[in-house]
């Protein structure tokens, strides 16, 4: 029986670019050529779902990382240099952030150390849930403007946080940059001084140590192949600080996020609705023939009761008697939506914003603990002002919304009744009444709306703004078409004349010519600069501790993909060791080659570089025509790392290439080498490859041919003990249990695994489509597949991945 269980075959569409499994789950994540991300699941590899390309997005995924709790994907985008956080249960874009080139590989660790000063963070860290009201989420009669955004963001976006416990996103780049992300959201260092394009990264889970292989491209020579060592020991001797201080930050981002989705719902109550005024006002002035002001025809309206013909043509036809009511309705609606945005979101959101600065600052204080990760209490107190002044321009609004649904109250009763007359028609004995205050209110309102301005017009393009709100949603730079009014304002006077509170840091700005968007964008670039500070401070600490040069690239393979391309990185978080395995087709073509690298650089290693002979002796007993004893010797095509013990490849037959296997190579047989490799400084590890001390081959009963299949690649996860074999033209996959000798009687490790298995089967099903429902699926348009799928995921219980 072969050792290993095929448990899926597919030939897809498109070529591969890279392929992750998921670390909790018997799922794994495919990029294609067309910058398609795909999720399929480990039975029958049917699909989970899939996330089309988008101009917002980008078109070119360059490389995925998983969360360590299986909950978000991550992915890289080249042609918009972007990095994006999707949610893994409803192929949702959660989080995108700009990079300033384009990312070549990335890598999630999570941090295993432990220290009663973290224990105590980890049960303390909910305390603001105490202070602190539960963020209300967005409501879902509006769609957001943005173009990644779907309409129930808020609960997503607080799910951004995850455990606790630190996980730290690495990125690395084709200038030689590395970038460090807490949480995936907050930069914590950015690394210079790497020499070559990153291609493959690996942070060690006691934080001691970065691991990376570059290529270092030079005019006269082929492109070189290095093993790099980065000392991160201050985030090592500071975790308990730098947890603490990554998972404030963090909180601070999703809000930050939070308030952006808020106000983009805003936006979209004002736009649709209140502009209606503008718009068919703006067309009565650009169409009317008089030379009469529109402030004056509706006084003589007001005053007279009557009108010219253009104006009552503008209310009875454009407008109309039922028009106008509902535009009343929908005006005073929109409104009050905006006023709720403001009080349950704004307003919360900025509390929650100061609570959180506030503890980043008196962190900021502790200078002994946190001044090393380079807090600087000025710039948190600058982020912390330029939060009240958002706070303050938000209760500004309100007042402007407050004022201006009771002048608009009037207005449309007034012109109601007016209408109603026109037309003749019965005027309700309550609405006929109309005093002399009245009278005046309406024509200030009138006066203040609708008065003549060159200057207005040269902007606006129009005579008047008969709507006040929208200013402060415009997301323009330029100040407001009409500022509140401030005459009369004691507490404004008082300040004036106050020597001592005039220019008091005690108090926040105001800003009373610019729009809420402006203040907002203003608060996150403060905030965006004090974040900062700590990833330059701590990228500084960074120092290198090991460069070795391995090996040239032949240029025969330099059109092999970038993404799948040896050397391969792995750490053994138990043994605190960096492994690196790697072929040297041109120098060894037949030999494996394992470097080791303790991930505190200041240890010794012992072992550092071994080879492993890749020729075998197979028993063929079986098989009645080949001799008892058969010699083979292979080439590895790709080799990644299993688990801390053993080593997944796919060898290639030396005398015949159709032959390819799959292998598990045990390394305890490897690493049992006595010999010691003495390497010279000076020379690359190729130049001085027949010192390397070798082992030989053994791999037992663990290998399977691959049998009508150019295998080529794999990709592994030892933990749901699963195996995905790639072909050489990137198309064709099958997918393996590697772990099947209890086939026949199921243990309770592989009934925990079917039953932590059970809700994911059921809700994925829903939510994807099998190929095979896919191909079913073309037919139909893709709004009718989105609504039966939607209706699906309603019906059934949430994915919840642990």
């Amino acid at each position: 029986m072969p050792a290993f269980r095929q448990v899926g075959e597919k030939q897809l569409p498109n070529p591969v670019l890279c392929m992750a499994w998921s670390p909790k789950r018997d799922l794994i994540a495919l990029a294609n050529t067309t910058g398609e991300l795909l999720l399929h699941r480990l039975a029958s590899f049917q699909r989970v779902w899939s996330l089309p390309p988008s101009e917002y997005t980008g078109k070119e995924i360059t490389a995925l990382a998983w969360r360590p709790d299986g909950k978000i994907l991550a992915f890289s985008v080249g042609d918009t240099k972007q990095v994006v956080l999707c949610g893994v249960e409803k192929a949702e874009i959660l989080h995108v952030f700009p990079m300033h080139s384009p990312v070549t590989c990335m890598h999630w660790t999570e941090v295993v150390e432990e220290s009663s000063a973290l224990s105590s963070f980890y049960n303390s860290e909910d305390e603001s849930k105490l202070f602190l009201p539960k963020l209300p989420t967005l409501p879902k009669s509006y769609s957001t403007t943005s173009k990644i955004f779907s309409e129930e963001k808020s609960d997503e976006i607080m799910n951004l946080l995850g455990e606790v416990r630190l996980n730290i996103l690495v990125l690395g780049g084709d200038t030689g940059f590395v970038e460090l992300y807490a949480y995936g959201m907050y930069k914590i260092a950015t690394l210079t001084g790497v020499t070559g394009t990153c291609r493959s990264l690996s942070l060690s889970s006691d934080l001691k140590s970065l691991s990376i292989i570059t290529e270092v491209r030079s005019a006269d020579s082929n492109p070189e192949i290095c093993y790099v060592q980065l000392d991160t020991g201050l985030l090592s001797d500071c975790l308990p600080e730098v947890t603490r201080m990554a998972r404030k930050f963090t909180h601070i981002s999703t809000l930050l996020q939070y308030l952006h989705l808020s106000l983009n719902c805003m936006c979209e109550a004002w736009e649709d609705i209140l502009m209606q005024m503008d718009l068919r006002l703006t067309k009565f002035v650009q169409e009317k023939n008089t030379s009469t002001q529109v402030q004056d025809e509706f006084l003589e309206l007001l005053l007279w009761g009557q009108s010219s013909p253009e104006l009552q043509a503008l209310l009875m036809n454009q407008l109309t008697v039922k028009g106008l009511k509902k535009l009343g309705q929908s005006i005073e609606s929109s409104y009050s939506s905006i006023q709720k945005l403001v009080i349950s979101h704004l307003q919360s959101g900025s509390e929650a914003l100061l609570y959180h600065l506030s503890e980043v600052k008196g962190m900021s204080l502790w200078r002994q603990k946190f001044e090393p990760l380079g807090l600087d209490s000025v710039a948190i107190e600058g982020a912390i002002t330029a939060v009240g002044s958002f706070s303050l321009k938000a209760n500004e609004l309100l007042q402007v919304i407050d004022k201006s649904m009771k002048n608009f109250k009037a207005f449309f009763r007034w012109l109601y009744v007016a209408m109603l007359r026109m037309c003749e028609e019965h005027v309700p004995p309550e609405l006929n009444k109309m005093t002399q205050k009245d009278i005046a209110f309406v024509a200030d309102f009138l006066s203040e709306h609708f008065s003549e301005n060159e200057e207005l017009f040269d902007r606006k393009g129009k005579y008047f703004n008969v709507e006040r709100v929208g200013q402060y949603l415009k997301d323009e730079d330029e100040d407001l078409v009409s500022p509140p009014n401030t005459m009369g304002n004691q507490w404004l006077k008082f300040l004036q004349e106050s020597t001592h509170l005039k220019g008091s840091p005690l108090l926040f700005p105001s800003y009373p010519q610019k729009s809420l968007h402006f203040v907002k964008r203003m608060m996150e670039n403060v905030i965006e600069q004090c974040l900062q500070k700590p990833a330059e401070v701590i990228g500084r600490s960074v120092k290198q501790a090991v460069v070795l040069s391995l090996y040239t690239i032949p240029k025969s393979f330099e059109n092999t993909p970038r993404l799948f391309e040896l050397p391969s990185l792995w750490n053994d978080k138990k043994g605190k060791m960096h492994y690196v395995v790697f072929c040297m087709p041109e120098i060894s073509p037949h030999k494996l080659y394992l470097l080791r690298k303790a991930t505190d650089p200041n240890k010794l290693t012992p072992n550092s570089v071994i080879s492993v002979d890749l020729s075998h002796h197979l028993d063929n007993t079986e098989d009645e025509n080949a001799t008892a004893q058969s010699h083979y010797v292979y080439s590895c095509l790709d080799a990644r790392f299993y688990d801390d013990d053993m080593l997944t490849v796919v060898l290639q037959g030396a005398e015949d290439s159709s032959r390819r296997l799959l292998a598990q190579l045990p390394l305890a047989s490897t690493l049992s080498c006595e010999t010691e490799f003495n390497w010279e400084p000076n020379l690359r590890l190729d130049q001085q490859s027949g010192a390397i001390p070798c082992q030989g081959l053994v791999l037992g009963n663990q290998w399977r041919e691959l049998e009508n299949m150019k295998a080529q690649f794999v990709a592994v996860n030892g933990i749901r003990k699963v195996s995905c074999v790639l072909s050489v033209n990137l198309r064709h996959i099958r997918v393996f249990e590697m772990d099947v000798e209890d086939e026949d009687d199921e243990g309770a490790d592989s009934q925990n695994a079917s039953a932590d298995q059970d809700g994911l089967e059921t809700t994925m099903s829903s939510q994807g489509l099998g190929e095979e429902e896919h191909a079913d699926a073309e037919g139909e348009s893709g709004e009718d597949v989105l609504k039966k799928t939607e209706a699906q995921l309603e019906s059934e219980e949430a994915l919840e991945l642990s």
